[in-house]
């Protein structure tokens, strides 16, 4: 009788236990990934002649985007291509007015992003330059680097260096290129007037290479240094 009145109490508190301990465990509904924002203003590979003057030497530029679903508030990236200098903006609404130099190419994106996630999602990159003064021309954009990619890993041999050059006045007319092994390239590999230049890698290198764009009416832009090493 002792013995069942214990296997009694212990199948009582096991089913107590069963009840009260959560048994159907409810988890936290997932938080959906952002999507991109699509860039509307300033637009890509135009000049920007709208927005406030504000003095010879700057204006306010409103920025505007798509809303994007499942985002709480979005980060403007803003890169000056003259100085290399990034300005991060926050905000939970679709535009921005953002004070920037004038006479001044720019690049920027667009980073949306959720509460409570680590996720998020990044818009096309654009650039623009900012109107300034009266001007005639605008010098190239500085080149993006195709191949190698910066930071890339490739094989020796002979390559063929690519890049990506634009212009608002479409009058680009040549390319030097300047590529060693000094993180500051100043060897001259090539002159031309094409998007690419062979060149051979040797073994066991990191190679620095740059692209200096010329425009018929004398403008030149240089792009950042690119690197990249060989096997």
């Amino acid at each position: 009788m002792k013995y069942t009145f214990q296997y009694i109490l212990l199948m009582f508190v096991t089913s107590f236990c069963s009840s009260c301990g959560g048994g159907s465990s409810s988890e936290a509904p997932s938080i959906p990934v952002p999507a991109s924002a699509t860039l509307i203003f300033p637009e890509n590979n135009a000049e920007c002649n709208e927005g406030e003057i504000l003095s010879e030497t700057e204006s306010r530029v409103v920025f505007k985007w798509s809303d994007s679903e499942d985002t709480d508030s979005y980060t403007v990236n803003l890169k000056n291509l003259s100085s290399g200098e990034i300005v991060n903006y926050n905000e939970t609404q679709n535009e921005l007015p953002i004070t920037i130099f004038r006479g001044t190419p720019y690049e920027w994106t667009v980073i949306s992003k959720a509460n409570g996630s680590n996720e998020n999602s990044e818009s096309d990159t654009w650039r623009f330059y900012n109107a300034g003064l009266a001007a005639e021309s605008y010098p190239p954009f500085p080149a993006n680097a195709i191949f190698p990619k910066m930071g890339s890993t490739i094989t020796p041999g002979p390559i063929q260096l690519s890049w990506m050059a634009e212009d608002i006045d479409d009058d680009i007319v040549s390319f030097r290129i300047l590529l060693d092994e000094s993180n500051v390239p100043n060897t001259l590999i090539g002159e031309t007037n094409s998007m690419t230049l062979n060149t051979t890698a040797l073994t066991d290198s990191i190679y620095y290479w740059q692209v200096i764009a010329f425009d018929s009416q004398g403008n030149t832009s240089k792009s950042p240094i690119f690197e990249f090493k060989v096997d």
